[in-house]
């Protein structure tokens, strides 16, 4: 939780929260659970209910306070090119109005006067550029505010706002060790930006599975065909089922080509992709001789639970379906 909390607490430098919003924060949810829990609801509940948000909430606080003063909370990025990479795919260019700090593997929040209190996560598919210019991948998520304005309706010429850069997904600093890398779906975009900063570093051996429902959800072949043709390097190898297959089938076929690549000690591994399928991967990829402290992905978010709560404290208590984070261009799961 440690990593998602402090990521959490450096977003909210930009939304205007301040500490002394967190103890109101943390009362409301405590007194609908007192309401609704019923006899079930004791002291003893209450005092650990507390004491948990209480650490939540200074893990928070801290890494708000940690950012320095003169970080802006947010820019403004105005959209200078919008290119149609699938029919619910967009790859959008952005202008920073200043210099972006942004590092290959780090992901950014996204905020639209569209729907302005709506921010969302997207990793730049570009190493950082010499014209100060990010390439978002945006796929449309059924029922996604933010997602399906950026992909539907936003122009160039319109502004974005951007968060500051996040996340620790990025190459090990000076590390000559080989690489996996995992890319499904739009986690292309940050496997796609960390390959192109390997480029510039000079490169060693990388092998990168590019993992998609079918062969339409690969939608950016012609960068990764050229990146394999002008760095020896770099091995792909493509896993898409045939058209018309599971969600379920897609990650088989993955795991398949993972378990014949064979061990993955020494390496370096990166993973990008639905949030499930990190810590799933990982289990696999992490034989008895693998160190997990080389494995890289961005913070994992909860889950698919999709069941029905059956009262108000089980609706906030489990662990849930976010629509925007898990609805993921692999599908719904089966």
């Amino acid at each position: 939780m440690v990593a998602v909390l402090q990521g959490l607490g450096r977003r909210h430098t930009g939304y205007g929260a301040l500490p002394e919003h967190y103890p109101a924060v943390g009362a409301s949810p405590i007194a609908a659970l007192k309401h609704f829990s019923g006899n079930a609801w004791t002291p003893e509940v209450e005092q650990v209910r507390a004491e948990a948000y209480g650490v939540i909430a200074r893990a928070v606080i801290d890494a708000a306070a940690a950012v320095p003063a003169d970080t802006p909370r947010w820019g403004e990025a105005e959209v200078a090119d919008i290119r149609r990479a699938a029919p619910d795919l967009a790859a959008l260019t952005l202008r920073p109005d200043h210099p972006y700090p942004c590092t290959a593997g780090q992901y950014l929040t996204v905020s639209s006067d569209r729907h302005p209190q709506v921010w969302r996560p997207y990793s730049p598919a570009c190493a950082p550029r010499s014209d100060n210019t990010l390439e978002l991948d945006v796929r449309r998520v059924p029922d996604g505010l933010l997602s399906t304005a950026l992909v539907n309706d936003v122009r160039p010429g319109e502004t974005l706002r951007l968060g500051p850069p996040l996340g620790e997904a990025v190459l090990a600093d000076g590390s000559e060790r080989p690489l996996l890398m995992v890319a499904a779906g739009t986690g292309w975009a940050q496997i796609k930006a960390l390959l192109e900063q390997l480029a510039r570093d000079g490169g060693r051996p990388a092998t990168v599975f590019v993992a998609a429902r079918d062969d339409r959800d690969q939608y950016d072949l012609a960068a990764l065909h050229d990146l394999v043709k002008e760095h020896a390097w770099l091995h792909a190898v493509l896993s898409a089922p045939a058209p018309g297959a599971s969600r379920s089938a897609a990650i088989r076929l993955l795991r398949d080509g993972l378990r014949d690549y064979g061990g993955c000690a020494g390496h370096d591994i990166h993973l990008s992709g639905p949030p499930d399928l990190a810590p799933a991967l990982a289990a696999q990829l992490l034989d008895p001789h693998a160190d997990p402290e080389l494995v890289r992905h961005d913070p994992v978010t909860a889950t698919f639970n999709r069941s029905r709560p059956l009262t108000p404290a089980e609706r906030f208590l489990e662990e849930r379906d976010v629509p925007w984070i898990n609805r993921t261009e692999l599908g719904p799961p089966t």
